[in-house]
């Protein structure tokens, strides 16, 4: 049969579920595959993936809305006499590491919120990180490494600089929020 020698790997799955389908449905019994029977069926495969695109198109372009930027909204609790300290941390060394990633292009912006707790044992402070879109989260731990190396030091400090901002304050929750686009 036909030899792909160099084809994108879409274009080779592409080829081979075609080439399958091609032999289910060659009723010879010889098991070869008839270059007429190989158009039919990438015709076929491409046809249904223009269907796929075009009506994933048409669904999108019906919203009136686009989907924008996720933040990830952590809520945060200071222990009692532990307000100013925190917010020193906040300042200096959280400052750092996320303007660090800002100016690498792993986040879009941070901010930092202040709130009345609703209870007594609700945030009263929020942390909000933003990313262009889900994927920019994917393998975070692995890009931030080195700013974290960079500025904390290597994971022994990082693990005592964790302990010692737990002692500041309690971390109530985290929530992954997105972005409404009004077209």
């Amino acid at each position: 049969g036909p030899a792909c020698k160099v084809a994108p790997r879409g274009m080779t799955l592409a080829i081979s579920k075609a080439r399958n389908y091609a032999l289910v449905s060659n009723t010879s019994g010889e098991g070869k595959i008839s270059m007429k029977t190989m158009k039919r069926a990438l015709g076929a495969l491409a046809a249904l993936v223009a269907f796929v695109a075009v009506t994933g198109a048409v669904v999108a372009a019906d919203r009136p809305y686009a989907d924008g930027t996720v933040s990830v909204v952590t809520s945060i609790r200071t222990e009692p006499g532990q307000g100013d300290a925190y917010m020193r941390y906040l300042a200096t060394t959280y400052k750092q590491l996320m303007e660090e990633q800002k100016q690498a292009g792993i986040i879009v912006d941070w901010s930092v919120y202040t709130t009345r707790p609703r209870t007594e044992e609700g945030p009263n402070l929020y942390l909000v990180t933003t990313y262009k879109n889900l994927a920019a989260m994917d393998d975070l731990q692995d890009r931030t490494e080195a700013l974290q190396e960079k500025l904390i030091g290597n994971q022994e400090a990082r693990d005592a600089a964790m302990v010692a901002r737990g002692k500041m304050r309690s971390m109530i929750g985290s929530e992954v929020i997105r972005k409404v686009e009004f077209k």
